[in-house]
């Protein structure tokens, strides 16, 4: 049985649940002509994001990212091998590496970030944006969300 009286249409999981998938699918197919999964996206946006001060290494990446540092050493080894992204040691974590964004890197990612941005509109546009982040904060728990970085002011 479920607490909800008319079915799972009112389970805020389930809701959020369809909606992400929808979500996900909008995105998938507006990178798909870019050539670049979502998570790809996601990491190489980032980490060109993150580049205004020095180039992130993969844990703050996938700090920022809110990524799996393993999964998010295999995207960016994909990246590498597109040749959007390098990698070098980093002298301050022997266990990490540098991600170091490179020039078609950097164009595709602010290419990306247009496609992403003109998406997300699409898909959220029916909605109050502003009521939709307060409660994606609330629900996201904002303390482990990343400040605002250089490129975001």
């Amino acid at each position: 049985m479920t607490r909800f009286e008319n079915g799972p249409g009112e389970s805020p999981g389930f809701l959020l649940w369809h909606t992400t998938m929808r979500w996900q699918r909008s995105m998938a197919a507006a990178l798909h002509p870019l050539g670049l999964t979502h998570v790809q996206f996601v990491l190489l946006a980032s980490a060109w994001w993150m580049s205004a001060g020095a180039p992130p290494n993969q844990v703050r990446l996938a700090a920022q990212a809110g990524t799996d540092i393993k999964m998010t050493s295999e995207v960016i080894a994909r990246l590498e091998a597109k040749g959007l992204v390098t990698r070098e040691p980093d002298p301050a974590d022997a266990r990490a590496k540098i991600v170091t964004v490179t020039d078609a890197g950097a164009e595709l990612a602010q290419r990306a970030i247009a496609v992403v941005e003109h998406a997300d509109a699409e898909f959220f546009g029916r909605a109050d944006t502003a009521a939709v982040v307060t409660v994606l904060r609330t629900l996201g728990d904002a303390e482990q969300m990343p400040a605002p970085g250089p490129r975001g002011s």
